[in-house]
C-alpha cells in the first residue's frame, strides 16, 4: 500500500496555500472592480444631479419642468440596465475564475485518488479481486456524478446569463423607444 511521505503532505499543503491565496486574490479584484464600478456611476450620478438641477433652476415654466423630468427619465433605466450589466459581468467573470480553480483542483484531487486506488489495486491480498472491482467501479461512479453535477451547474449558469440578457435589453428597449417618439 502506499503510504504518503512528509515531503508529499508539505507539497500538497504549499499548493492548497497557493491556491487559496490565488482565489483570495481574485476575490480582492473583483471587489475592486465593483468599487471602481460604483465610484464611476456615484460620480457620474453626482455630475447629472448638478446639470439637472442647474436646469430646474433655469426652468420658466410648467411645460418646460414636465419636459426636463421626461427627459431625464428615460435614460435612468438605460443608466440602470448598463449599472446592472456591468456588475453582472464582474461576478459572473469572478465566479468562473473560482470555478474554474475549484475545477482542476477537484481533477488533480480525481487523479491523486485514482492513482492510489490503483496503487491499492496492485498491492492488495490475492483472493481481493472483487472488492477492488468494487472499489473502481465505485470510483468510477462518483467521478461520473461528479462530471454529471459539473455539467449541470454549467448548464445552470449559461441559461441564467441568457435570462439576465434577455431582461436586460428588455429593459433597455421601451427606453429607447420612447426616446423615439
Amino acid at each position: 500500500m502506499s503510504v504518503l511521505t512528509v515531503e508529499q503532505v508539505v507539497a500538497a499543503q504549499k499548493a492548497n496555500i497557493e491556491t487559496l491565496f490565488g482565489l483570495t486574490n481574485k476575490a480582492f479584484e473583483g471587489v475592486e472592480k465593483i468599487v471602481e464600478l460604483n465610484m464611476t456611476a456615484s460620480k457620474a450620478a453626482l455630475s447629472e444631479v448638478a446639470g439637472h438641477s442647474q436646469a430646474v433652476l433655469s426652468v420658466k415654466d410648467v411645460q418646460e419642468l414636465i419636459a426636463l423630468q421626461n427627459g431625464l427619465l428615460q435614460p435612468l433605466a438605460e443608466k440602470a440596465a448598463a449599472y446592472s450589466r456591468h456588475l453582472y459581468d464582474i461576478a459572473s467573470s469572478t465566479g468562473a475564475e473560482f470555478t474554474k480553480a475549484v475545477e482542476g483542483q477537484a481533477a488533480d484531487a480525481q487523479a491523486k485518488f485514482a492513482n492510489l486506488v490503483d496503487s491499492a489495486a496492485k498491492n492488495a491480498p490475492a483472493g481481493s479481486e472483487a472488492a477492488v472491482a468494487i472499489l473502481k467501479s465505485s470510483v468510477s461512479a462518483a467521478n461520473n456524478a461528479l462530471e454529471t453535477v459539473q455539467k449541470a451547474v454549467k448548464q445552470a449558469t449559461e441559461v441564467a446569463e441568457s435570462n439576465f440578457n434577455v431582461i436586460a435589453s428588455s429593459t433597455s428597449k421601451p427606453a429607447t423607444s420612447s426616446k423615439k417618439r
